[in-house]
Order: structure tokens, then sequence, then C-alpha cells
């Protein structure tokens, strides 16, 4: 379910890390700022609302959405007093997880921003057109949705995995992931030679990272 689910956002234009456990989303979660967290409750290492319980606690502010099949009442109820932004019960259509979980993202403000920029460069969230200082960067798909996926993640390093994901669909073959060092490079290449300032740095063994070349 995790894949196929992680599958139908990216087809809708969203990056995500899949973490099969609370320690590896832990993990996940030190290492990058995401915008938003879906949480299942039954995982291997311990109750998912226990953890968001933790969390809160702490300091945790991202918005949640809590993936479940205790569909009650109390259940429902429970989830949103221990944290939890919204409450989805399995079974759910994509379409409507992906229509809350922009919702909850449209309440907190910043990720589903009109623009992202970096640098010179500024690329428009719902025209999709980049730019550079006033002069339009004309891309092709591909590299647009490179650049947003690098752009959403500015100064964080995006796993190459994630890369793939995002351009090629979950388990792309080994060509597709060959293709991901073409598309960065030409990518690379149209941001240097347009002069936006901003710079494609490859981190070996990693993954990609965006950020101002100043």
């Amino acid at each position: 379910m995790a894949d196929a689910l992680a599958a139908a956002l990216l087809q809708r234009g969203l990056t995500l890390d899949h973490a099969a456990s609370l320690d590896e989303a832990e993990a996940y979660m030190a290492a990058v700022d995401h915008a938003a967290l879906l949480l299942d409750l039954g995982l291997p290492d311990g109750d998912g609302l226990a953890w968001l319980r933790r969390r809160r606690a702490a300091g945790e502010t991202r918005p949640v959405l809590v993936l479940t099949a205790r569909g009650s009442v109390e259940a429902r109820v429970r989830g949103l007093h221990d944290g939890a932004d919204d409450y989805i019960v399995k079974p759910f259509d994509a379409d409507e997880l992906h229509a809350r979980l922009l919702a909850v993202l449209r309440r907190q403000g910043g990720y589903l921003g009109v623009s992202l920029t970096c640098a010179r460069l500024t690329f428009d969230v719902e025209t999709r057109m980049v730019r550079v200082g006033d002069e339009v960067l004309t891309l092709s798909t591909r590299e647009t949705e490179l650049l947003e996926l690098l752009l959403r993640r500015a100064g964080n390093v995006v796993p190459k995995r994630v890369v793939e994901d995002q351009l090629f669909g979950a388990g792309s073959d080994q060509g597709s992931r060959n293709a991901v060092e073409v598309y960065v490079h030409r990518l690379r290449k149209r941001l240097d030679e347009a002069g936006t300032g901003a710079r494609i740095e490859t981190v070996r063994g990693v993954g990609y990272l965006l950020r101002s070349a100043a």
C-alpha cells in the first residue's frame, strides 16, 4: 500500500520519503524539513499515536495526517486530540487524500506558495513558468519537474532515489536511473548559461543539492 500511495502522490506532483518504521521516520525527519507527515498507526516498532504525542510534546509543528483502519468516532477523536491535523480512514481514495493534504498545506502556508526562488531564479508554481530576473527560461517538462523538486528542498540534499521516483515513478528501471544524471547535467548547464546564480551540486553517493552560488 505504501508503494502504491507513493506512486499516486508522485503522479500528483508531490515528493516524499517512505519510512517503514518510526526509527526510520526519525532519521528522515532529522535530515529533511518535510512539509507534512502521513502517519500510519500500526507500525513495527511502536504505536503511531503514542509517537505523535511524544513528537507534539517535544515541539513538533509540522502537519500530520493519520492514515488508519481505526474508524470509530472515538478513535478519530482520540487521534485529533493526540495531535493529528486530519484523520483518514482506510480504504480511501488517492484523490481525496491528495485534496486533504493540499488543504492542510494551504493552512500552513509556505509550501504551496505562488513562487519558489533561489538566487536570481524564480519558479511560479501555478503557471509552471521559470524566470531569471525578468527573462523567461524555457525548460523541458522533466527539467521543470527536477527544478521544482530541488527548489522545494533548496539548501538540502535530495537523495537520488527521490529524484528517480519523481521523474520516472516508483520502481524505475536501470535505464531511467541512469537518465537522472543526464537530466541533472542538462539542468545544471541551463542554469549556468542563463546566469541564474543557482548551482546544482552532486553529493557523491547521496544525491543533489541546489543552492545559491554566491
